[in-house]
């Protein structure tokens, strides 16, 4: 079965398919570091990892570009604000990211390139842009000429009569239209600036992941340009312009963008104090695990809601494949594994509407409905070896292209595995001995520090509550 996208641009699922197949080039938006990673840096850099992971899966060879705005207006802000040089906050902003990024389980891009590292090229990308008349020098700054683009909005679905009523636009006295955006920004006092033939100064937002998309890709129209739902007007339409007037080319066959996050149904804002980052959510659960299936929960179009009772849930989802994955730990085959080979239909086709679903627009709630049809099946066939072995294999790949990994669903506890362990035995030898009090003794004891015993046919299994 084809693959099919959601395209941004046309507005309508698409099969996807490539320009030179099997090579994708992937492009997406990565952070401005001027603050530590929120949960809604947490989804993209999630939902997009998975994408890739996926496509990755299916066959494809995924060249993926994630960049780093390490110079803009926010950062240079908020180093005046803390009256620290603003390399220094860039660069405690780019081991925070790194550092979440581990935490979540997500590979670094092929290239993660930074804006400051590629200010020469873009340069000489707004200098062709002037020469082909789609931008002009003002007063040491230098703009995109709107008007010269005459599908300008096409991304958006916005005219240009509608950008005037809906959005509100700075005024600038040496702009020839207020919807005219800025390539090169001429310095301030006290303001990092670079060389450049209208006088020092920095580059634009939008400019820089034109330049670095088609520089570290290796292409003049990328196959996914990728990003958040909050970035298709003005940044993606921006992009899309420039580039297009740059190369007279289209700039991606398809756009993917994520839904935004809310927290409790609110905006997250500092000022409301919902603001929660990554390392937050760490500090509050401990495992990073439960984010990721809460945001599978979702399709990553649609807006997702943030609560503790949603992660709760999670907690509990994973709980019932947790509880089928250590039952299965104790199965001994006692069969010939390439008796393996043959995996029953039912599972087969569990594992087709689990690809299925992922081919349709990466729909990531068919997938893990999958995955629970899997478990439940698993269950009603717990007495059988080779089914109970085949569902466990078939589980791991599965969780695997979703990116959950069951060894990091844990809480601390205090008490260690080992003393699990012999606890477990010690209960065993007082029912041996017909000693059911001391044995109902010790599961609740080990219930009171967490951790939930389960007896089975060929033994017992434990959990740690999560």
């Amino acid at each position: 079965m084809p693959i099919f996208i959601y395209n941004s641009l046309s507005r309508k699922k698409e099969q996807f398919i490539p320009q030179k197949s099997p090579e994708v080039k992937i492009y997406t938006c990565g952070v401005t570091v001027y603050d530590a990673c929120h949960l809604g840096h947490a989804r993209s850099l999630f939902i997009f990892d998975l994408i890739r992971r996926y496509l990755k899966y299916r066959g494809f060879k995924v060249s993926f570009v994630r960049n780093i705005t390490d110079i803009d207006d926010k950062i240079i802000d908020r180093a005046f604000e803390l009256k620290i040089n603003w390399q220094e906050l860039v660069n405690k902003y780019i081991a925070s990211y790194h550092s979440d990024l581990m935490s979540l389980g997500i590979e670094k891009a092929d290239f993660e390139p930074r804006a400051t590292e590629n200010i020469p090229e873009m340069v000489e990308y707004i200098k062709k842009l002037i020469d082909r008349g789609a931008a002009y020098e003002s007063a040491g700054d230098v703009y995109f000429d709107v008007r010269k683009f005459i599908s300008y909005g096409k991304l958006s679905g916005q005219s240009i009569d509608q950008m005037y009523t809906g959005v509100r636009i700075a005024s600038a006295e040496s702009k020839n239209d207020p919807l005219d955006f800025a390539l090169w920004k001429r310095s301030k006092e006290n303001e990092p600036f670079w060389p450049s033939p209208w006088g020092p100064g920095r580059p634009g937002w939008h400019i820089e992941c034109s330049v670095m998309s088609q520089k570290f890709l290796n292409t003049e129209t990328l196959d996914i340009h990728a990003g958040g739902r909050d970035l298709i007007f003005p940044h993606h339409e921006n992009e899309l312009a420039q580039s297009e007037s740059y190369t007279g080319k289209l700039f991606a066959k398809y756009w993917i963008h994520h839904g935004l996050l809310t927290i409790n149904g609110q905006k997250m804002s500092k000022s409301l104090g919902n603001f929660i980052t990554i390392k937050d959510f760490i500090a509050k659960h401990h495992n990073l695990g439960l984010l990721k299936f809460f945001f599978l929960s979702a399709h990553y179009g649609h807006p997702i809601d943030y609560s503790d009772a949603k992660i709760q849930e999670a907690k509990q989802a994973i709980q019932r494949i947790k509880i089928f994955m250590d039952k299965a730990k104790l199965i001994k085959p006692s069969f010939v594994k390439s008796f393996l080979k043959i995996v029953p239909k039912e599972i087969v086709l569990l594992k087709s509407k689990f690809r299925d679903s992922l081919d349709d627009d990466f729909n990531t709630p068919g997938a893990l409905a999958c995955v629970f049809e899997l478990v439940n099946l698993a269950n009603k066939n717990i007495e059988k070896e080779s089914f109970v072995f085949n569902v466990q294999n078939e589980l791991n790949e599965m969780l695997q292209i979703l990116g959950i990994s069951l060894k990091t669903v844990k809480i601390d506890s205090e008490i260690n595995e080992e003393e699990i362990k012999l606890k477990i035995q010690s209960r065993i030898d007082a029912k041996q001995s017909k000693d059911y009090a001391l044995a109902d003794k010790i599961r609740n004891e080990l219930e009171g520090q967490g951790v939930i015993l389960e007896d089975i046919k060929d033994g017992t299994t434990w959990r740690r509550k999560l």
